[in-house]
């Protein structure tokens, strides 16, 4: 897994970054809420671990303010608030699990790996586009046997398209949908994300699916079904 941990404390934040990197996975951390909104926007992640006391905004504002811009990730509070009010009140913000501070560590780590397993589950099922197969629960594309892993932002731009596959899909529509209503930076990191979803597509050797440009619209995903001797 790739996680976000976003945790003021040093000594909890050390201790969760180095547990969770001896256990194999990616672990990048922020300290405050304007660092954990920069890597959130710029980096794919599968689930974040968010404080909810942050030295310049808390984590239940950071929260609702994610879910309003349609993140979707994962998200596990941390919090040393443990009455059943805050509790609720944490998930009806968007929290998908809550952990009470001290806790754990094999038992924080056995939640994260649920969540992905059910944030993975959300998005079953293999599609088939022309030659190449199009998994949701492994995130890949397969082609003759050989697979090659998808990113989570490669991932919901393909979904994005393969949802409307031989239509026309604009920029801004793809902005919305992967990055949110209120995203706020580079119109071309769409055509950034195509081109990583080309080049996958080609090292596959993929014959019959590609992402065709329209100009002055946005992109489009043409399938060909028709099988080939």
């Amino acid at each position: 897994m790739r996680v976000l941990v976003v945790e003021d404390e040093p000594r909890m934040s050390e201790l969760l970054h180095r547990g969770l990197t001896e256990d194999g996975h990616t672990v990048d951390v922020g300290a405050t809420g304007a660092a954990a909104r920069e890597l959130l926007r710029y980096a794919d992640y599968d689930v974040v671990v968010l404080d909810w006391g942050l030295p310049d905004v808390d984590g239940l504002s950071l929260l609702r303010e994610w879910r309003a811009q349609g993140v979707a990730t994962p998200v596990l509070m941390l919090t040393a608030r443990g009455t059943a009010g805050e509790k609720v009140l944490g998930l009806r913000t968007g929290a998908d699990d809550y952990l009470v501070k001290p806790f754990d560590f094999e038992e924080f780590v056995a939640r994260l790996e649920a969540l992905h397993r059910r944030a993975s589950g959300a998005t079953a099922g293999v599609v088939s586009l022309g030659d190449v197969e199009f998994s949701g629960v492994r995130r890949q594309l397969t082609r003759g046997g050989e697979a090659l892993d998808l990113t989570g932002r490669e991932f919901q731009v393909l979904r994005a398209l393969q949802d409307r596959v031989g239509d026309v899909v604009s920029r801004s529509e793809l902005i919305g949908t992967v990055w949110g209503p209120h995203f706020d930076g580079e119109p071309n990191v769409v055509d950034v994300y195509i081109g990583y979803l080309r080049a996958k597509l080609r090292d596959l050797g993929a014959e019959r699916v590609s992402i065709a440009t329209v100009r002055g619209s946005g992109y489009r995903l043409v399938v060909d079904a028709r099988e080939h001797p």
